[in-house]
């Protein structure tokens, strides 16, 4: 399986790993495989591409639960994102969703600020930017 091959040297590999995420049945279909990768793909951006070597990943809430990043994503994705999620106080909701409290709400959106805010920036830049060569190739 193509997941099980994926390794991270460079962003494009990130890219490609949340482009096949689109697909929320393939997610629910292989979410152990990917739940794996996805921490690898974290820990490459946030270790090679930031310099950020003292995040824990997964990181844990106060109680020793584990957080499981691919989830807080997907939900926060569900939800349009962490503008939307902030903008409508959503944060209960989404750490509900998650398996745990109404009051860690906060938790979990400090949590997606520091391991996921500014992946899927990168991501949808060069999304953006992947369609914008594009285009000037065509013309």
């Amino acid at each position: 399986m193509i997941i099980h091959a994926m390794e991270f040297h460079d962003f494009s590999d990130c890219k490609s790993l949340l482009d096949m995420m689109k697909d929320g049945e393939f997610v629910f279909k292989y979410n152990h495989e990917l739940e794996t990768k996805f921490e690898e793909m974290l820990t490459w951006f946030i270790e090679a591409r930031l310099g950020i070597t003292t995040r824990p990943i997964p990181p844990y809430a106060s109680d020793n639960m584990k957080v499981d990043l691919l989830r807080l994503y997907m939900v926060v994705k569900r939800d349009r994102g962490y503008r939307n999620v902030t903008d409508n106080n959503l944060w209960a909701v989404v750490a509900k969703d998650m398996g745990f409290e109404y009051h860690d709400g906060e938790f979990m959106r400090i949590i997606y600020a520091m391991y996921l805010d500014v992946l899927i920036y990168y991501y949808k830049f060069k999304t953006v930017q992947g369609r914008v060569i594009d285009k000037e190739v065509i013309k």
